[in-house]
């Protein structure tokens, strides 16, 4: 579903952001990418559909180049939901407009069939009752859940989170986390940026660890969490295992 070879970034001649980063993620697979703070794990999911850009390698989502200069970008990011550590709710819309945006504008569905299918997923994600109310109104958990719902009325073949809870009061956590792994269990591609151990332990397929740029470790869950490969990923579990 997703492949990444050979990527390089630079942010200014002097500052390489992301280095030779390599990995793919299959049809219902769940990878959690994670490391410490600025290893570069935000902007390798950014660049996957191409929200930044690289200067070298290839990421290819479903068959489409994501840096050809022909594909349709505004096309291959409706068919890849993501969700931010921010939320991104339009303030000025209520709820359901929110969700009923993209699919009347990118998509062409009809408005009284995006407001079906908004109102089916916030039922989904226990926010049926809120769809009159703007985001201001919700807690940071309620924003979260409406973004993910959001992401998901595109119809996505695959679904990225940028730290999706970092934002969140340690009591919401849990209920953004409890949408997610519902997700994951359904079937749906993910690629989640995240610091949340136990998620990864509960869902995930393979994590990928970064540190300074390069992907340091890449391995299946019970490899990484049992015996990690690297000095510099013990290291960063010991730390967050500890506590």
């Amino acid at each position: 579903m997703i492949e990444i070879s050979h990527v390089n970034k630079w942010y200014s001649p002097t500052f390489q952001v992301l280095t030779d980063c390599t990995t793919s993620v299959t049809k219902g697979e769940v990878v959690v990418v994670c490391g410490p703070s600025g290893s570069g794990k935000s902007t390798l999911i950014k660049c996957v559909n191409a929200l930044e850009p690289f200067q070298s390698g290839e990421i290819t989502v479903d068959g489409t180049k994501v840096h050809d200069p022909k594909t349709d970008l505004p096309k291959l990011r409706s068919r890849v939901g993501m969700v931010f550590q921010h939320f991104e709710l339009f303030p000025h819309l209520k709820i359901i407009d929110n969700l009923c945006l993209a699919q009347t504008k990118v998509l062409g569905r009809p408005l009284d069939k995006a407001k079906t299918k908004g109102m089916q997923l916030l039922e989904r994600v226990g926010l049926k009752e809120q769809a009159e109310k703007f985001p201001a109104q919700l807690s940071g958990g309620q924003q979260q859940r409406v973004a993910i719902a959001r992401a998901l009325a595109m119809d996505p073949i695959v679904m990225l989170f940028d730290e999706p809870t970092s934002a969140l009061d340690p009591e919401m956590v849990s209920e953004v986390l409890d949408v997610m792994v519902d997700l994951a269990r359904e079937g749906m591609t993910m690629m989640v940026v995240t610091h949340e151990m136990g998620f990864a332990r509960k869902v995930a397929n393979r994590v990928i660890f970064m540190d300074r740029g390069e992907i340091v470790e890449d391995a299946q869950k019970d490899d990484f969490f049992g015996k990690p490969r690297s000095d510099r990923a013990q290291k960063f579990l010991s730390k967050i295992l500890s506590h």
